[in-house]
């Protein structure tokens, strides 16, 4: 088991991770808008398991291989920095969307709900980094098994996570019709979540590698 000081540490990043908005968040907000949040809720489970495979491939070590590959690591860097950096344009240009801002789109299958909640966080660059640089940080060798300490903090992480998505989920609805009635709240949290996510991509870019 990991310390309990370093999994109470652990939790509050994690916390603080889910609640910078960023692909996951986007993407369940507005499909619980427009399809209902049996949709988001379908699409989270694509999520969940998304974590799950990064959590098991960081125990194992596979990840671990990137950090030996310096133009491998680079290009998942730069391209998470450039994808946050698209997010964040695509928030604040002129006539841009909030997640929050009731819009009509296409009606998804179950099937493709989970799949695109699958492949949204497996190229979830925010998610992509919290197990492939921050986990390890906390896993002390002298504790015990690594892979164990490697699940209990993946674990933590996920229930966190998925926790605050689900309540994400089914607050969309209620939250899209406060700002609807308030065009001007509605550009503010539109700037704000730009903001956030130029300042995500400015700090990836620029981060060594380990």
């Amino acid at each position: 088991m990991p310390e309990s000081s370093k999994l109470l540490a652990f939790s509050f990043i994690s916390l603080g991770l889910v609640l910078t908005p960023g692909p996951n968040m986007l993407y369940l907000i507005s499909r619980s808008i427009c399809q209902g949040r049996a949709a988001g809720l379908i699409s989270l489970g694509g999520v969940a398991l998304a974590f799950v495979l990064y959590m098991f491939s960081a125990a194992l070590g596979i990840t671990a291989l990137l950090f030996t590959v310096p133009l491998a690591y680079d290009a998942l860097r730069l391209g998470g920095a450039l994808y946050l950096l698209y997010l964040a344009w695509q928030a604040v240009r002129p006539n841009g969307h909030s997640p929050f801002q009731l819009r009509q789109l296409d009606r998804d299958r179950p099937h493709k709900l989970f799949a695109m909640g699958f492949l949204t966080n497996l190229l979830n660059p925010k998610a992509a980094m919290l197990y492939l640089s921050l986990l390890p940080q906390f896993i002390s060798p002298g504790r015990g098994s690594v892979l164990m300490q490697s699940v209990t903090l993946g674990t933590t992480q996920m229930a966190i996570s998925l926790s605050v998505n689900a309540l994400i989920v089914l607050l969309a609805g209620s939250i899209a019709s406060f700002f609807a009635d308030r065009p001007s709240w509605l550009r503010v949290q539109r700037w704000l979540m730009g903001t956030v996510l130029a300042g995500l991509a400015l700090r990836m870019a620029t981060q060594a590698r380990r």
